[in-house]
């Protein structure tokens, strides 16, 4: 099964660190953050768990719940969490999906679905594509896809910048430019006529092109989160 953007995100159910759950409806009515790892015990992997416990508080602040997953049990989850409260300062503070039959890893793609067996004797080196990171929106499309090489810690700061951008444009007829940050000016969409940009931008905008309107980013992060 192959996953696209805006391809409903596959509903499952799950064992955790925080008990059992069904996906879709863990998920509520607000964003989620899926990311995946192909191995407990791994080095990049640790540092990567850490940071996001450290920031995990900004990706609530946005109504968006975060999750990992492991291609492991619960238990050796469990035991992994105490070596990142040690190395990285940070106690994981959100759940941790256990996948020994490797059942969420095929569904999104990570591995083939034809993969047998289970976690049991399998290697990060064999698991090296569950290295994802998918954002799933209030309507369970999934909205964001990346996925890194084992070598490479993510960048979880640019995540939380492409939440923003995603709530942004999902509330507004705007796309966000090249290293945008929020607070900063959007692109009102080819799709807006000028006589509608007057109605939803009153303050207007520069037109550096037709195709290319710059105004100010329109509304606030508290007006997006709501």
């Amino acid at each position: 099964m192959s996953i696209r953007l805006n391809d409903t995100a596959p509903d499952f159910q799950a064992e955790t660190t925080e008990g059992t759950i069904n996906f879709h409806s863990w998920i509520g009515d607000g964003w989620a953050i899926l990311f995946s790892h192909p191995k407990d015990f791994t080095p990049v992997c640790t540092t990567e768990l850490g940071y996001m416990a450290k920031i995990a508080p900004q990706f609530l602040q946005r109504n968006c719940k975060v999750i990992g997953l492991s291609v492991d049990p619960v238990d050796r989850h469990a035991e992994w969490a105490k070596d990142i409260l040690e190395t990285q300062g940070y106690a994981v503070n959100y759940p941790m999906i256990g996948d020994p039959n490797l059942t969420v890893a095929k569904l999104y793609d990570m591995l083939p679905a034809d993969e047998a067996g289970t976690s049991e004797g399998r290697t990060a080196a064999t698991n090296q594509t569950v290295r994802s990171v998918f954002i799933i929106g209030p309507d369970k499309k999934i909205k964001l896809m990346l996925t890194y090489p084992m070598a490479t810690g993510r960048n979880f700061d640019e995540i939380l910048r492409v939440l923003d951008s995603l709530q942004l444009t999902a509330g507004y007829k705007v796309a966000t430019p090249v290293n945008w940050k929020n607070g900063e000016d959007v692109i009102i969409v080819p799709a807006v006529s000028d006589d509608e940009a007057k109605e939803r931008f009153p303050d207007g905008w520069k037109t550096v092109k037709p195709y290319l309107r710059i105004t100010a980013q329109p509304g606030s992060r508290e007006t997006l989160m709501n």
